[in-house]
């Protein structure tokens, strides 16, 4: 891989770690979202997530419109809406439906498997990383994911048929927004990381409005005047801290890594999922959590090693 044979692109490399770090500490924060606004349904959250996340973006590209329109050929536009359905809405209905009927364990140990998938397929890609140098880091992914789902189903609780394939589905979803999203980055290197991500925001935008009726209709329960407000003040919250900041960290890092490095970084938004939710049950990691940590650590830096310039081409330059 020339990316990882000259200085400035190992620099790139670890930027683009430190992006994907970040963008996993925002990105948890979704977990809190459906415990600070319960009552509401999983459309409704993903409605309301995704309604705010379309104005802000819509706001923020607005200065800039003419520009992006012209770099954006109607394809592209498609595409942008295909990546919007798979990695936000579609991905969101079903991963909330999926803690709803069959608990966060089984949902946890369903989507922790999206590692797996994406670095599985980017290592089948022209010039990547051959799979066996990737077998570490799948190794020690693998590991953590087990040690999260064992701990979560030791606690008890069947899981529906409904809920595993909605868990399924949230799989599918997301590993193909995350392989579609950053194929469409290479392939439009004029569009600005935070341009496409703002493109994005307004094509969710866009489902989250025509998808407002049926969250409306479809819930027969009653809602306060404070309800409401709290719904509003967390899908803001989320809408700014995951979508608008967390997705541009995430873009930039898909074009900083290679995709088989970008499946990886998965691994940030379960292990600060997992901080976030200690700190709201006020408790300590327990044991078995403890080794799923460092087995996220442990798969991360593997991952980096293995994208690591051969060892003779240190032996040349001495």
């Amino acid at each position: 891989m020339t990316s990882a044979a000259s200085p400035s692109s190992t620099h790139g490399t670890w930027t683009g770690i430190a992006c994907g770090a970040a963008a996993g500490a925002l990105w948890g924060l979704v977990f809190l979202a459906p415990e600070l606004a319960h009552g509401f349904t999983p459309l409704q959250l993903t409605v309301g997530r995704f309604l705010a996340y379309g104005l802000f973006a819509a706001a923020l590209v607005l200065p800039r419109w003419r520009r992006l329109a012209a770099q954006l050929g109607r394809q592209d536009w498609a595409t942008l809406l295909r990546l919007a359905l798979l990695g936000n809405t579609l991905y969101y209905v079903l991963l909330a439906n999926a803690v709803q009927r069959g608990g966060i364990a089984m949902t946890s140990l369903v989507i922790g498997f999206l590692p797996v998938a994406v670095t599985v397929i980017g290592s089948r890609a022209q010039g990547a990383v051959p799979l066996r140098r990737l077998l570490p880091s799948l190794l020690f992914g693998v590991a953590g994911i087990g040690c999260i789902g064992w701990q979560s189903l030791g606690a008890g609780g069947a899981a529906s048929p409904l809920g595993l394939l909605c868990a399924v589905g949230a799989l599918a979803a997301w590993t193909a927004y995350a392989v579609g999203n950053a194929r469409a980055l290479a392939r439009l290197p004029q569009v600005s990381v935070q341009d496409w991500n703002l493109a994005t925001g307004v094509a969710t935008g866009a489902q989250a409005l025509l998808l407002l009726p049926f969250a409306l209709l479809l819930d027969d329960r009653a809602h306060a005047g404070a309800d409401w407000l709290r719904l509003a003040g967390v899908a803001v919250g989320v809408a700014l801290a995951a979508s608008i900041v967390g997705n541009a960290l995430w873009n930039r890092m898909s074009r900083l890594l290679p995709l088989t490095m970008v499946g990886q970084m998965i691994l940030f938004e379960t292990l600060f999922a997992l901080l976030y939710g200690f700190a709201w049950e006020r408790r300590g990691p327990t044991p078995a959590e403890l080794l799923a940590m460092a087995c996220v650590a442990a798969s991360v830096l593997s991952c980096v090693h293995a994208h690591r310039p051969a060892p003779s081409r240190y032996a040349a330059a001495a």
